[in-house]
């Protein structure tokens, strides 16, 4: 009688441990990194928040649902710093095998919907792909911002990287972008971010 919500609630279980995965950002007073259940709380608002500059058509409520799943993985496959290459090389093999666990312990419905949802997110093809994928970009550009560069200090990350891997905002959001890379470009003003783009090649 219980199977399906025994299911369901060793997958709200499980999902508990997102808590524990630490973010290469700072929250914004630079007191501690952030995890990625925050991370992705966060995501979800910043989408309601920011509803407006989807492109027309975009389902705002699956981008939330987008927002609220799209990190789970990590729970297995840990997070992967955007601007890291070398330990970005095995993160899609990571994280699809994470993906079949951890929505596998849902009934199969839940699973297949879910599973499908996060992967349209890393596919980054729909509208609804794109602008969540945008607007994941925009809260650790703003975590950086109020921490003065942080994360971006004390990995080595320079100007050209941090454009050139925010760029796609632009793919859905221009207005969204050109708010952004002029919040970069204050940075790059500031100190917070170093400007190597004139030896960049």
């Amino acid at each position: 009688m219980f199977d399906r919500l025994r299911q369901q609630m060793a997958f709200v279980a499980e999902i508990d441990r997102l808590k524990q995965v630490c973010r290469q950002t700072y929250v914004n007073d630079g007191s501690r990194h952030d995890n990625s259940a925050e991370h992705s709380w966060h995501f979800a608002v910043i989408a309601l928040v920011l509803a407006e500059y989807a492109p027309a058509g975009v389902d705002v409520g699956r981008v939330v649902k987008m927002a609220l799943i799209h990190d789970l993985v990590e729970i297995d496959a840990g997070d992967t710093f955007i601007y890291d290459a070398a330990a970005s090389g095995d993160k899609i093999a990571r994280e699809r095998r994470a993906a079949g666990r951890i929505f596998g312990l849902l009934p199969e419905d839940q699973a297949t919907e879910l599973r499908a949802l996060w992967e349209e997110f890393e596919a980054r093809l729909t509208p609804d792909a794109k602008f969540a994928a945008a607007l994941d970009r925009v809260e650790p550009i703003m975590h950086n911002y109020h921490t003065r560069g942080g994360a971006w200090k004390e990995h080595g990350v320079k100007a050209s990287g941090v454009i050139g891997v925010n760029s796609r905002i632009g793919a859905s959001s221009e207005e969204l972008w050109q708010y952004i890379r002029g919040i970069i470009e204050e940075c790059i003003a500031k100190g917070y971010l170093e400007d190597d783009r004139q030896t960049s090649t």
